[in-house]
């Protein structure tokens, strides 16, 4: 009898999930938006159309399967996640939620559940390549660039959002934590802006985000961490102005004696234009640089990602990228490949030799290739 998924989100990400799964696994997904679920009908795939916002009916749709796949809203994915180890319920999630995963640890180690957090992209593959290298080497410095971006550059924005836009937002607003010097360092989002030339792009700017997440923990010891994300050159001048002018501040303010939350009304009219189109070509782009000492010798280690959206499947390069990772960490949990109870980071899935070829050689049989070069 083949193995029962079940995909809670059916979005962008969460699609292409439950599309890659299906043909392996009998999968459902669960969405409340009935027609995302109506495009991944025709993929035999079991549709499930329910508010995932209360946690007593997602208790009860995943009782009779043996994975949970979490692809909704950062927002709500901390509790889904709680909600899915109750269940004793193993589960691979990309919902990038801001708790802190480990304070759910000691429940999933006692209810015997492997639960898998950040497996997507970025966070997820970065974290995974170092979890590798950290085994091998005494790494001594770690950042990566990441993006996902439109091949038209519209103005004013140049952007279009390939996964939620108020994620994306809060990339914008979210204080940064990074390593320098071996001391945790906090730093403005949007700062720190920096030109790099990236092929076949060409020039694409970078500036701080806080995409660390559980390596700050996890990877202590290495003295020099740090993320940056990639946007055409101009936009995050342009969202910094509305950060300073308080376009993204979650504080109501009074219009006419109604209280609107500003990020409220921003999201309201930004979100239609952010959209990205059915059929509309994106691409991904990363640079991965792990820096240290390997049997006494100093290496630089540098993984570039270039992926474009899939014309003839119709799938967005962040979908891809992003939904394909969860798709491997999945498929490695269900052969049992990776066993480790408790909260999982991707980076312990790299330091697992097993774990990392599979994962890597799933990603290359879709063609999503990380190319290496080592100095």
């Amino acid at each position: 009898m083949r193995k029962k998924i079940i995909v809670l989100g059916a979005g962008m990400v969460g699609a292409a999930i439950a599309v890659d799964l299906s043909e392996k696994y009998s999968v459902a997904s669960a969405d409340i938006n009935a027609e995302n679920l109506q495009k991944i009908e025709k993929h035999n795939i079991n549709t499930i159309c329910a508010d995932l916002t209360n946690l007593k009916t997602i208790a009860e749709i995943i009782s009779d399967f043996d994975l949970v796949i979490g692809a909704l809203p950062g927002t709500i994915g901390f509790k889904t996640m709680e909600t899915v180890i109750k269940a004793k319920k193993d589960i691979a999630d990309i919902s990038f939620f801001n708790e802190d995963p480990f304070l759910l640890d000691e429940l999933a180690k006692k209810n015997n559940v492997t639960a898998i957090t950040d497996c997507g992209v970025a966070p997820g593959m970065p974290n995974i390549f170092l979890g590798h290298h950290n085994r091998l080497m005494n790494v001594e410095s770690f950042k990566f660039y990441v993006g996902g971006l439109p091949i038209a550059r519209t103005m004013p924005y140049q952007y279009k959002a390939p996964f939620s836009p108020i994620d994306v937002i809060a990339e914008y607003t979210r204080e940064v934590t990074m390593v320098e010097k071996g001391k945790i360092v906090k730093k403005e989002a949007l700062s720190e802006i920096e030109t790099i030339e990236f092929e076949p792009i060409g020039t694409l700017e970078a500036f701080n985000t806080d995409g660390l997440r559980s390596l700050i923990k996890t990877m202590s010891h290495i003295p020099e961490m740090s993320e940056k994300t990639l946007r055409y050159p101009g936009h995050a001048s342009l969202m910094k102005i509305l950060c300073d002018t308080g376009f993204f501040n979650e504080q109501p303010v009074n219009v006419n004696e109604t209280p609107i939350k500003p990020i409220d009304l921003t999201s309201k009219l930004i979100f239609p234009i952010w959209k990205l189109k059915d059929d509309e070509e994106e691409f991904t782009i990363m640079r991965i640089i792990i820096k240290g000492t390997e049997n006494g010798v100093f290496k630089t280690y540098i993984y570039n990602l270039f992926d474009k959206f899939d014309k003839k499947t119709k799938i967005s390069s962040m979908s891809r990228t992003t939904g394909y990772t969860c798709a491997a960490v999945a498929n490695l949990l269900l052969e049992g490949l990776y066993t480790k109870k408790g909260i999982s980071p991707p980076e312990y899935l790299g330091a697992d030799n097993k774990a990392f070829e599979a994962i890597t050689s799933y990603l290359k049989d879709r063609d999503i290739e990380y190319k290496k070069t080592s100095v």
